[in-house]
């Protein structure tokens, strides 16, 4: 299992090198000169991305893209995606941004840069009360769902090394897995437990221990300073005002915290 998902994992991170890079002077200029951000948006990880009842694009992630382009003064363009194609998207020039809960790793980093954290998400292993586990030594031999191409995914991957790892192409599709009660164990986001919970209410998940915190940002494509420097002004701006804030409880129920890890 162990050198079966490594294998995995570095056949992505080929895949990604391999994926040709087209060459922009200026992509902050492009944005501008357009007249709207096109921002890379998985639109089915709740509370980040999602549709709301009139199937809008709603989230967290949603609203910190629209503040971003009314940043930079231009409108936002959604580019829906799923996980594992977050990256390809940004590097095919299919996006300006990617805003999606994007965890910064150094992985990720080798193919893509990242603006200044805007947001932090929680690595957690979750099952019901029922299931007695307090550590990863615990998951050995356990079916633990997750979402394939994630930072979860990855942490899942290089901590969990001896459980049976079912991995599901979105969110959603993980979130449907466990209100049906085809899983019993996740790791994944404190958010996406909520998820669930909303609709598995005669049995809920629950916390058993965290794996990782990690921050989140808005990935770019390398070489585009002008473009990153503008983000993070951004960024700082609306830490700041409380702005950023404000976007992350609402969908969180928890706010950022005080100073915003690296």
């Amino acid at each position: 299992m162990k050198r079966r998902t490594l294998m995995t994992s570095a056949l992505a991170l080929a895949l990604f090198s391999t994926i040709p890079a087209v060459a922009f002077a200026d992509a902050l200029a492009d944005i501008k000169a357009r007249g709207s951000l096109r921002a890379a948006i998985d639109l089915g990880s709740p509370p980040f991305g999602m549709r709301d009842g009139n199937m809008q694009p709603t989230g967290s992630e949603v609203e910190s893209a629209k503040l971003l382009a009314a940043h930079l003064g231009v409108k936002l363009e959604i580019v829906e995606v799923t996980s594992p194609n977050r990256i390809p998207f940004l590097l095919t020039n299919k996006a300006d941004v990617v805003v999606a809960s994007l965890s910064i790793s150094d992985e990720r980093k080798q193919v893509i840069d990242f603006a200044d954290p805007h947001g932090v998400i929680q690595v957690i292993a979750a099952a019901p009360k029922s299931v007695d586990i307090k550590g990863v030594a615990d998951l050995k031999g356990k079916i633990v769902a997750t979402t394939r191409g994630t930072t979860n995914d990855k942490v899942a991957t290089t901590q969990a090394t001896e459980a049976n790892i079912v991995r599901y192409d979105d969110d959603a599709t993980l979130v449907t897995a466990l209100v049906s009660d085809q899983n019993n164990i996740m790791i994944s986001a404190p958010q996406i437990m909520n998820a669930v919970n909303e609709r598995r209410t005669n049995d809920p998940l629950e916390v058993k221990f965290v794996l990782k915190v990690n921050p989140y940002a808005v990935g770019l494509r390398q070489g585009e300073d002008a473009l990153k420097a503008a983000v993070n002004e951004w960024v700082k701006a609306d830490l700041a005002s409380g702005k950023l804030n404000e976007v992350y409880k609402k969908y969180n129920n928890v706010d950022l915290p005080a100073e915003m890890p690296k």
